[in-house]
């Protein structure tokens, strides 16, 4: 556990916010929500009154370690023997593709008394693949909130369990949709949504969640048997990637801005082979030394790009005129325009020399930079080594 606390503290200090967004972290004026977990439980228990008793316009759902939460009923629709309640997710300020979308829970009894049946329905994806820590086959609801909707049926439904079975089926009307844009598909989850959260709550800009998607990632890499993974710092290096190295969807996993954290985890869980793409503003921040990337407002440090292009025998024009460089992208413009051979390359050579340190060398490791058409400028080790 510490180490695991060691590698989130890194991440933590990967990971870049926008300006705004980061002095409202700092303030605490972020406003947090909740999980798809809490989200469906709440539909349940909702639909669960109204079946038993009547409906209702709110709930409350016991979380994780001992805390609640209150949350609003969308509607309910009663149907003989089955009642259907709607809870839409809240995901506060963190920019998650599920915020918003309408979570539904269909509850009705059964003959099998004492027995609690939960499944997924329209909008809530099968798991396909190994790796994830769930049964193949079966509705993508994650452990947690799997007991927090078994506690839900209890707590309403205590009484009637002494006769009779309560099923449960979670769906989410756009959940196909929304899943688009999530990393399920790659995972193996198919048809729909995860039914996620491990506290019930959603922290805004969560550096924990994003950790957990990648180590998933890289679980579902390695029980699919891989042993090399390309690390993309996002979805358009990602499929400039996937031209380049011809491997299985589940070998590329989407780091963002956790280079450092992802080489770890690469390392430890005995990967043999980790290839970094990117573009040059990640890579050379990567190349300065990934724990400078957190700071608020940060930018790539033109005196860095300046050294880099003096070793590579640019002359003093072309060095001062990277000094005064807008962006990492100007100094790419920079370097091409005046011909200074490989600039790209040490900046590769750069991270590599990072991300080594970071894995303790037990890890091969490639990098790769993109040109922003897809064209390779920038490799370390060279093809020929």
């Amino acid at each position: 556990m510490f180490a695991e606390d060691k590698d989130l503290e890194l991440a933590e200090q990967e990971q870049e916010l926008p300006p705004e967004i980061e002095e409202k972290r700092r303030k605490g004026a972020l406003r947090t929500g909740y999980t798809t977990g809490t989200t469906a439980t709440a539909a349940t228990k909702g639909a669960l009154y109204a079946l038993i008793e009547k409906p209702v316009e709110q709930v409350t759902v016991s979380l994780p370690k001992g805390k609640t939460a209150t949350i609003k009923i969308a509607w309910t629709r009663i149907d003989g023997n089955k009642a259907t309640c709607a809870a839409i997710k809240d995901g506060g300020d963190d920019p998650d593709v599920t915020h918003g979308a309408e979570i539904c829970s269909t509850v009705s009894l059964s003959d099998n008394a004492g027995q609690i049946n939960i499944d997924g329905g329209k909008g809530v994806g099968r798991v396909t693949k190994p790796g994830l820590g769930l049964e193949i086959g079966k509705a993508a609801i994650n452990p947690i909130p799997m007991k927090m909707l078994e506690q839900a049926v209890r707590e309403v439904a205590q009484d009637q369990l002494k006769k009779h079975g309560v099923e449960v089926v979670i769906s989410v009307p756009k959940g196909e949709e929304i899943a688009k844009r999530t990393d399920n598909p790659r995972l193996g989850i198919l048809g729909g949504i995860s039914i996620l959260g491990t506290t019930g709550i959603v922290l805004p800009y969560s550096t924990a969640s994003f950790a957990a998607s990648i180590r998933q990632g890289l679980d579902v890499a390695i029980a699919m048997g891989a042993d090399t993974t390309v690390l993309t710092t996002g979805g358009r290096s990602e499929d400039f990637a996937k031209t380049l190295f011809k491997l299985p969807d589940h070998c590329f996993v989407q780091m963002g801005d956790f280079a450092g954290y992802s080489i770890k985890q690469c390392a430890s869980k005995k990967l043999r082979k980790a290839i970094i793409a990117g573009f040059i503003g990640k890579l050379t921040k990567m190349a300065m030394g990934v724990k400078q990337t957190h700071v608020a407002g940060s930018h790539v440090d033109m005196e860095f790009m300046a050294r880099l292009a003096a070793e590579c025998k640019a002359p003093p024009e072309v060095v001062q005129e990277i000094r005064g460089a807008n962006t990492a992208r100007h100094v790419s413009e920079i370097i091409t325009k005046n011909n200074v051979a490989g600039y790209f390359d040490l900046v590769c050579k750069k991270v590599h020399e990072q991300m080594s340190e970071h894995s303790k060398r037990q890890l091969d490791i490639e990098v790769v930079m993109f040109e922003f058409d897809g064209q390779v400028i920038g490799r370390h080790p060279p093809l020929d080594v």
